[in-house]
């Protein structure tokens, strides 16, 4: 991959930016409260935000990307969304000392694809709505699904280093980084049948999803098993969907192999969200415990109210992190968590979309906060599933100026 003198330019001013934030003491503060938080000691919340649509956040042409190379590009972006936001919305961010490549590997799938219709309403933003052609409609489909395979790439890989480094010079050191066990059938089954027709079937026939979910298990243990084997995993991971990742006591030394039991496992099960907890205990719970348990540890949840099910959660020996909803009753998650699993709350998005709501986002946090400490919690807040701020980035800016002085207020 070669790329133009004014590209590598551009590229490497860009990485001296990022490289003296990275550099701030700021980060190692930040870190080490993030792994507090997760060790399960009492500490002042960590406040991150994801999942941000950077196609809203161009401020005076920050976010505007000018190499003409499409792997430059990629690099070019990812720069400089982590120079946005420091800039203007950095929360508790922490900035890594590396340019890390993400392992690549080949998966032959399941023998079946995707079949949809998408409507959008902004060509630029990956957000749309998606309706899904039945395609495991009877117990022959589901039996017809492959498992799949999985075959590292290190060649990519290394071409991907060597192109990084190329171009980074002493400027950043380049690092190769792994995986984490991520297994959530729930989100995958309704690509291949429909909201409709999934939600149906639990009821309608059961026979048949017991056994979709049973082949989707399969599949998903499987998958683990081969990057375990292909060193695919890594106990060093960015995040953790969007939250913290930092802990004590999964970590591998030098050139030692990551397995399982060295990595976070991430799971949930969105659509469940209206589910009862003895339908979600028998087509979720039952199915993925067993993953879970082989792993180190667990987060489980994600945009589905689990304030009915935190009983039976509190069953998996390795879990370690709950998360909340905003749709979700607030107290008596708290009151379940308590001191013994982190209280990963998501703000409503919806916030700062539109017209910014100050008092709003003021209440929820304060609310949080107080519950938190009232139940011996250790929590963290992650704003994230913003699928727009309306093309007001000053949005997203009132809302990290906002929460950091709530916080400031009671710490």
């Amino acid at each position: 991959m070669k790329i133009t003198s004014k590209d590598k330019a551009t590229l490497q001013e860009l990485a001296k930016k990022y490289a003296e934030n990275a550099a701030h003491p700021a980060n190692t503060e930040r870190y080490q409260r993030g792994q507090d938080i997760n060790d399960l000691r009492q500490s002042r919340p960590m406040v991150w935000i994801h999942e941000i649509p950077w196609h809203e956040m161009d401020i005076d042409g920050n976010m505007r990307l000018t190499c003409e190379d499409e792997a430059a590009r990629g690099m070019e972006h990812f720069l400089r969304a982590a120079l946005c936001r420091w800039q203007y919305i950095q929360a508790d961010a922490v900035v890594e000392p590396y340019y890390y490549i993400l392992k690549s590997f080949h998966n032959t799938g399941m023998g079946i694809s995707i079949k949809e219709s998408v409507v959008a309403t902004d060509d630029k933003n990956n957000i749309a709505s998606h309706h899904y052609k039945d395609q495991l409609d009877t117990m022959e489909k589901v039996l017809a699904l492959k498992e799949p395979i999985l075959t590292p790439t290190p060649d990519t890989d290394a071409a991907k280093v060597a192109f990084a480094e190329e171009i980074l010079g002493d400027i950043l050191p380049v690092k190769l980084r792994g995986h984490y066990p991520y297994h959530v059938p729930w989100d995958q089954i309704p690509r291949f049948r429909g909201v409709t027709e999934m939600m149906m079937g639990l009821v309608d026939t059961p026979e048949l999803m017991h056994a979709t979910i049973r082949r989707f298990t399969d599949f998903g243990l499987s998958m683990m098993k081969q990057m375990e084997t292909h060193g695919l995993l890594d106990t060093n991971i960015e995040n953790l969907h969007c939250t913290v990742p930092y802990v004590s006591g999964l970590a591998t030394k030098e050139g030692e192999k990551t397995t399982l039991k060295n990595t976070w496992m991430r799971g949930a099960a969105q659509l469940f969200t209206e589910i009862s907890p003895k339908m979600w205990e028998e087509f979720e719970l039952d199915y993925v415990k067993p993953i879970w348990e082989q792993c180190g540890l667990v987060y489980y949840g994600c945009c589905e109210a689990l304030d009915k099910k935190i009983k039976k959660l509190k069953t998996i020996p390795n879990l370690r992190k709950i998360g909340v909803s905003p749709w979700a009753n607030a107290e008596s998650c708290a009151e379940q968590i308590g001191p013994d699993y982190v209280y990963a709350f998501k703000p409503n998005p919806a916030h700062v979309s539109g017209n910014f709501n100050e008092e709003a986002v003021r209440q929820e946090i304060t609310n949080i906060i107080n519950l938190c400490k009232k139940y011996n919690c250790p929590y963290e807040f992650t704003l994230k599933d913003i699928s727009t701020v309306t093309y007001k980035p000053q949005n997203l800016i009132n809302w990290t100026n906002t929460v950091m002085g709530v916080i400031e207020k009671h710490y």
